[in-house]
């Protein structure tokens, strides 16, 4: 069974009775001197023949692919990151691109490589997509390629999307002194991430955002513990300590979602109820934060907006530079008012 030609520019231009070079501006929105009668004809034309554009002849003539690559440690295996995914792929869809996605881990070499390939493959842009916000080494692109790198920032300051931990930070602390909370609990400080950017760029700017809060209303900062990493078997483990040192607390702040979720196990255990006798913030959003009862309030990272900035940036929507963005607060049942 034969297959209908495709229609080519020449059938446009024949039907619309135009030149081909008329067709092309037209077709390519280009500026001429063409009447709006001109403009008219050729798309009927182009409508009534179902003429689509050659991404091929297109990508020769102007040099670029209409595709984008996005390279990621483990953003791609992760289900907390993968909404980074989805926001690159949305963002670049409603700006007619394609994604070229690839996944490296921690491997610098698969890094380098896996830029190497997208280069070869002549992408306009490459978006680098990090797990955890931290300082990543990527390869210099060629001229005219740009490069955006979403929840980090490289040595050589390369255009970044990153949360504003500190914000987050400063807002999670003043929804608890609002709530009358002055004795609180921290868990999750990490020295040895929060000092080294090639760990983490933002949780030591989350860190200062909730101790500032507390000194601008000249309230005592939260108790600390130090711990090894955020892992729900640190809150657990923690936070009957936490209460033990501190028998007066009526909150905890959770570095995390995962530490919150094992403070909620270790209260439960303690006989103890959120909020009535201790409330829990934390920070993230993960997709239990919502079903654990009653529900965490959080602050959420916004892995799909950074992404969609991102994608903005790399094609022009948006100017190339640093960008932070908020990290909304989702309040949900777990602080209580003392007020």
């Amino acid at each position: 069974m034969s297959t209908a030609p495709r229609p080519t520019l020449a059938d446009v231009a024949r039907l619309s009775g135009l030149s081909k070079t008329a067709v092309s501006l037209i077709l390519n929105d280009r500026p001429s001197r063409l009447s709006d009668d001109a403009v008219e004809r050729v798309r009927t034309a182009a409508a009534q023949l179902g003429y689509k554009p050659n991404p091929a002849a297109q990508s020769l003539r102007s040099g670029k692919t209409r595709s984008i690559g996005f390279i990621s440690d483990q953003v791609t295996i992760t289900r907390f990151a993968s909404a980074m995914v989805r926001g690159t792929l949305r963002a670049a869809r409603e700006l007619d691109h394609t994604v070229l996605i690839t996944e490296t881990g921690d491997d610098p070499s698969q890094l380098a490589a896996a830029f190497d390939e997208l280069i070869d493959r002549r992408v306009d842009g490459v978006i680098v997509g990090l797990m955890a916000a931290r300082m990543v080494d990527v390869p210099a692109a060629p001229r005219g390629i740009p490069v955006v790198i979403v929840n980090g920032r490289t040595p050589d300051d390369l255009p970044s999307v990153l949360p504003d931990e500190y914000a987050a930070g400063h807002a999670m602390a003043s929804v608890l002194l609002d709530a009358g909370h002055v004795r609180v609990g921290f868990i999750g400080d990490i020295p040895h991430v929060a000092g080294d950017p090639r760990r983490s760029v933002t949780i030591a700017r989350r860190l200062q955002g909730i101790r500032d809060a507390f000194a601008e209303r000249g309230v005592a900062g939260p108790a600390e513990v130090v711990v090894e990493n955020w892992t729900t078997a640190i809150g657990f483990a923690h936070a009957p300590q936490m209460l033990d040192a501190h028998p007066d607390l009526t909150a905890i702040i959770a570095a995390t979602d995962g530490v919150a979720f094992g403070i909620y196990q270790a209260l439960n255990e303690r006989g103890l109820r959120i909020p009535h006798d201790i409330s829990v913030v934390s920070f993230d959003d993960e997709d239990l934060a919502s079903l654990v009862r009653p529900g965490l309030t959080t602050a959420r990272l916004p892995y799909e907006q950074m992404a969609r900035v991102g994608v903005e940036m790399l094609l022009g929507e948006r100017d190339l530079a640093h960008e932070l963005l908020p990290m909304p607060l989702i309040m949900r049942e777990s602080v209580r008012d003392l007020r």
